[in-house]
């Protein structure tokens, strides 16, 4: 067990086709190591780091889940508008934190749904962020924060229904392109 975690981890120092900070793509590559079951190489322009599933799952847990990243994207946009939404305005804003979390929940207990939507039985995708802001922030103030985050980008595509567009290629090689 602890080889496959050093071994996984030792991947990220170690020369590869590409190693962190050098030949930067305009895409994101997963691709997996061959390391556990679920373990799978990101590079996102010139950065690199682990995707994989927690132990309890049949993974290292050595990176994030697939729904991590989700609330990483979303956390991080957040923080980001909101501090852009700050600057603009002038706003004398601590430091910014997000806290996101992920659960698949029955419709019908979702109280931020619409009537029709808890109708139906299905289960849905529920992220909580909780937003904290350093030091005192006023209601009216709050509020806005609270406005100011659904208008986040990322926020806007998990709310919205995204259209995926699925190519599939024979490569010798994943990696090499």
């Amino acid at each position: 067990f602890a080889g496959r975690i050093i071994s996984g981890w030792l991947t990220r120092y170690l020369a590869t086709d590409a190693p962190q900070g050098t030949a930067p793509i305009e895409h994101v590559r997963v691709t997996e190591t061959g390391e556990g079951r679920f373990q799978n190489a990101v590079q996102a322009g010139s950065h690199r780091l682990f995707a994989d599933e927690s132990e309890s799952l049949g993974g290292l847990d050595s990176g994030p889940s697939p729904y991590d990243f989700l609330s990483i994207a979303l956390g991080a946009c957040t923080s980001m508008t909101l501090r852009l939404y700050a600057d603009h305005k002038k706003l004398t804003l601590g430091r910014i934190g997000v806290d996101v979390s992920h659960a698949k929940i029955h419709a019908r207990d979702c109280e931020e749904c619409a009537e029709s939507e808890r109708s139906s039985g299905a289960r849905i995708d529920r992220f909580e962020r909780v937003i904290f802001v350093d030091g005192e922030v006023s209601e009216e103030l709050r509020d806005r924060i609270a406005e100011i985050a659904g208008k986040c980008p990322v926020h806007r595509t998990l709310e919205a229904v995204a259209k995926i567009k699925t190519v599939v290629k024979s490569e010798s090689r994943v990696t090499e392109r």
